[in-house]
């Protein structure tokens, strides 16, 4: 086959050699607090040095992980890390905060960088922006089919395209998930997913009861193979494989990494019989149940089974009752497989889908203790320490990965690396010093946050200005609606409301110009035309403001006169990353809606402190936006498989109640009931915030609905608490 990077996992120093062993030709692992992984336990950066070293002995290439979102009291370190990083010549550095990336070119040029997945890069506008942003290459989206990849393939310049081949996949776009972050604040983005997409749902009938039958593990996606269409994803001309899974076991890198190989190296004489034996590879590995993804159809038939939670591993029994023996808990299972000491188990509780890993330190079959057991044994095992049964109904047990447990094997050069790391930031310290310096905490980020309404300290200090507010609607009773007249109104650019523009035009009459039309984040390659004409058709109705929903949607404007603004879907969390919304041009930008109140106003202090120059040296300071009240898309995905039952309430294991709905291009979780920090608009117009988003898109435009949310505006009224998303909590 042709030749092409095999990239693979390592979360580990036994997972690198691993890897190394089972054919990689690169490797990638997590930068230390910075990765997409922080679940896991970090490498350290000594470990990572050694393994650069180690790689390029062999003439193998490694590339580190610094993919998460950045906040601005993060950045001294992140800078730190970058100035480190530089020294120890990685092969690339992968990166999703945009911030990062500018800090990186600007600074650290030597770094190659290479565009996360989490950028969500779906058509050929994005890899042509990423690129011109600096990125050697991207990693495409996840959802992309065979012909799409072929169609960016084909216009991707000198950009290398790296693409997942193998591993679990998320139900929602990578780098539009708010689901983990929304239930209490651990940012998938940050790398804290919870896995909600693994949890199971029942689907809610009259508002009360679950439907009979129902689909419980609605969500959880099959994990990924593209072995039996490698051939023609060689065709697309991308330049590398890449394997997920650094949080896995050594045995699953191994064998994954080597059934690629062996169908990648095979003759084409002597592919059939590779294609066989890399297929018992992959079954070895004790993965979930795999499919093809997206790559022949983007609505798969076999994305998901709903009626199994879609655990990894070999599913050993089941138990429901714990007992104590000698001092721990003990649950006994009828296996149906073979168990050994030193095996690593996962539990699966059932219905609420949490998970406890532990590696079994001894086996009692009947009354006698044994190194091993077999398929039909009964056995008793001890179980890790703070489990608790709980009420769950039963606990279903899955061998993850085997052997024997011991020390994590150790690589050479290991100690070298930590000496040298000792020098080299003793050699940077003095140039680091005044950049770290300008990066310091400003007053209004510190842990002195007022509450709502008070306002900060020094009541003698000029006010701000008013918080502008901007109402996005999808309704056309509500545009034309004399009664409530906000600062500017954003409107979804869809093909309801564009059949409707002779009418918000005749209905707005001068305020027309208020009008904001909101691009949304993803635009396939196959739309990317309509979109254009229906741009040119605003244009020529007089309209300039627009959103964008990704950043190399700018590129849709390029030439024309129109005032760009960003969503909040851009991810924006730190200063550097409202400065490259600035050099691009864009006037206004949101900031993340993940963010709590002391990230939001470190961000604030941090932007209006610096209005940093942009690459023609002008100096720009961004309008910056909050969305405070409304429905955000938690999942945003593109699959609508059969099983869903749209317009229902759907009830999780912890008694959350959501809404699933069908969009354009696929489906968005919701939560039942919006967010609000309408309660706190004083306090972020003190943080310095110039504009917040109303976002009522969906809800019923009834007059009782505007009353509400005029008084809601006035904090007027008597109405009940609403959730604050992640606004009063700690955004890890």
């Amino acid at each position: 086959m042709a030749q092409v990077e095999l990239l693979a996992p390592a979360g580990s120093v036994e997972t690198f050699l691993a890897a190394l062993n089972g054919g990689a030709d690169a490797i990638y692992v997590g930068a230390p607090a910075f990765n997409a992984r922080n679940l896991s336990r970090d490498l350290r950066l000594e470990e990572i040095a050694a393994m650069i070293g180690h790689c390029h002995r062999l003439g193998k290439k490694l590339f580190v992980a610094a993919n998460s979102l950045v906040l601005e009291e993060e950045l001294p370190q992140l800078l730190e890390l970058l100035a480190l990083l530089r020294e120890l010549r990685p092969d690339g550095l992968i990166v999703q905060d945009l911030g990062l990336l500018r800090l990186a070119r600007r600074h650290f040029p030597e770094l190659p960088l290479h565009a996360s997945t989490l950028m969500f890069a779906h058509n050929h506008e994005a890899v042509s922006a990423l690129a011109a942003l600096g990125c050697r290459r991207v990693v495409l989206a996840r959802e992309l089919t065979l012909k799409e990849i072929a169609a960016i393939a084909q216009r991707r310049g000198d950009t290398e395209l790296e693409v997942f081949i193998h591993g679990a996949m998320c139900f929602s776009y990578s780098g539009l998930c708010l689901f983990s972050s929304y239930l209490g604040g651990k940012s998938g983005l940050r790398g804290r997913c919870v896995q909600p997409c693994r949890r199971g749902y029942g689907e809610v009938s009259r508002g009360r009861a679950e439907r009979e039958g129902a689909s419980r593990y609605l969500f959880s996606m099959n994990d990924l193979s593209a072995l039996e269409v490698l051939g023609e994803l060689l065709d697309t001309g991308i330049t590398s494989l890449k394997i997920e899974g650094r949080q896995r076991s050594a045995t699953y890198v191994e064998q994954v990494v080597g059934a690629y190989r062996l169908v990648l190296d095979a003759p084409v004489a002597g592919r059939h019989e590779a294609m066989a034996a890399a297929r018992t590879r992959i079954e070895r590995a004790m993965s979930r149940r795999t499919g093809s993804g997206y790559f022949l159809s983007p609505q798969p038939a076999e994305a998901i089974t709903p009626y199994h939670s879609g655990n990894l591993g070999v599913h050993l029994g089941r138990f429901s009752t714990v007992r104590q023996g000698g001092g721990e808990q003990v649950c006994r299972l009828v296996l149906k497989s073979g168990l050994c000491v030193g095996d690593r188990l996962r539990l699966h509780r059932e219905p609420s889908g949490e998970r406890v890993a532990f590696r079994v330190r001894s086996i009692f079959v009947g009354a006698g203790l044994a190194e091993r057991a077999e398929e039909g044994d009964k056995v008793s095992l001890a179980l890790p320490p703070g489990f608790v049964m709980g009420r769950d109904i039963h606990v279903e047990v899955y061998k993850v990965d085997g052997g024997e447990s011991g020390p994590s094997p150790s690589l050479a050069g290991t100690s070298e690396a930590a000496a040298e790391l000792v020098a080299i930031r003793r050699r940077i310290a003095r140039s680091l010093g005044a950049l770290l310096a300008s990066y310091a905490p400003r007053q209004e980020s510190g842990p002195d946050v007022p509450v709502a309404g008070q306002g900060r300290k020094g009541g003698g200090e000029r006010r701000r200005p008013a918080l502008q507010t901007w109402l996005k609607t999808d309704s056309l009773k509500i545009i034309l609606d004399r009664s409530f007249t906000p600062d500017r109104y954003v409107l979804p650019l869809s093909r309801v409301l564009l059949g409707q523009v002779a009418a918000i035009r005749a209905g707005l009459g001068r305020n027309v110009r208020s009008v904001v039309w909101a691009l949304p984040p993803l635009i396939g390659e196959g739309e990317l035309a309509r979109y254009r004409r229906q741009i040119a058709v605003l244009l020529r109705s007089g309209f300039r403001l627009f959103q964008l929903g990704h950043l190399s949607q700018a590129t849709l404007f390029a030439g024309e006169k129109a005032q760009l603004y960003a969503d909040y879907t851009c991810n924006f969390a730190n200063r550097e990353a409202m400065a490259m919304a600035a050099g691009l041009g864009l006037v206004g930008a949101q900031a993340s809606i993940e963010l709590d109140r002391q990230a939001l106003a470190a961000l604030l202090a941090g932007v209006a402190g610096e209005a940093a120059p942009d690459e023609e040296g002008r100096r720009r300071r961004l309008a910056v936006g909050l969305t405070v009240f409304g429905s955000p898309a938690l999942f945003t995905s593109r699959l609508a498989p059969a099983h869903f039952h749209f317009q229902r309430q759907i009830r999780s294991p912890k008694n959350e109640l959501y809404q699933l709905k069908k969009v354009d291009g696929g489906s968005i979780v919701v939560a039942d009931k919006p967010f609000s920090l309408l309660p706190y608009q004083e306090e972020l117009r003190d943080f310095g915030l110039d504009y917040m988003v109303v976002d009522i898109t969906g809800m019923s435009p009834s007059a009782r609905t505007l009353e509400e949310l005029r008084e809601r505006l006035a904090n007027s009224g008597r109405y009940g608490k609403l959730p604050t998303f992640n606004y009063l909590g700690k955004l890890l």
